[in-house]
């Protein structure tokens, strides 16, 4: 996976503080729980050498995972945006044309996207039909529900 991704300052910062983790606290950690476990004896029969091998293999697999995220990164400021369209890092505000509900997302990275605080991903069927539309335009998403339409109320970039 060559592509870039797409993420607000604060994902990548996020990923970066996770990496330095598991590499100054979590990996030594658990060199040292296997050399423990080692001491125990008979390796065969030894549980806790298991659970520390396997620990230390999840270790390994999310630092190459977050190296490839941070290699990937294409770092986006909302701030720094100045658009009259909705694109990533836009904070929108939509009113459900059927219910008059009004909601509000920021249009972030797949990794940010957390329904419950009002993040969506780029990559979701309404972040995908929201970018590139402007203020008062009417959008409509395909959701497993149905269609639904949108009136886009508000864009800002914060």
């Amino acid at each position: 996976m060559s592509q870039s991704m797409p993420m607000t300052p604060g994902s990548y910062q996020r990923l970066q503080e996770e990496l330095r983790n598991l590499i100054r606290v979590e990996r030594p950690k658990a060199v040292l729980d296997i050399a423990e476990a080692r001491s125990h004896g008979d390796l065969s029969e030894n549980a806790e050498y298991d659970a520390a091998k396997e620990r230390q293999g999840m270790i390994e697999g999310r630092i190459q995972d977050l190296n490839d995220r941070i290699a990937r990164a294409q770092v986006i400021n909302p701030a720094d945006i100045c658009s009259e369209k909705v694109v990533f890092g836009a904070t929108v505000t939509l009113i459900d044309v059927d219910t008059d509900k009004e909601v509000t997302y920021q249009i972030v990275g797949e990794d940010e996207a957390d329904i419950k605080s009002g993040k969506i991903s780029v990559s979701s069927p309404v972040g995908k039909a929201l970018i590139g539309h402007r203020l008062e335009d009417e959008v409509r998403v395909k959701v497993p529900s149905g269609l639904k339409v949108y009136e886009i109320t508000n864009i800002r970039y914060e």
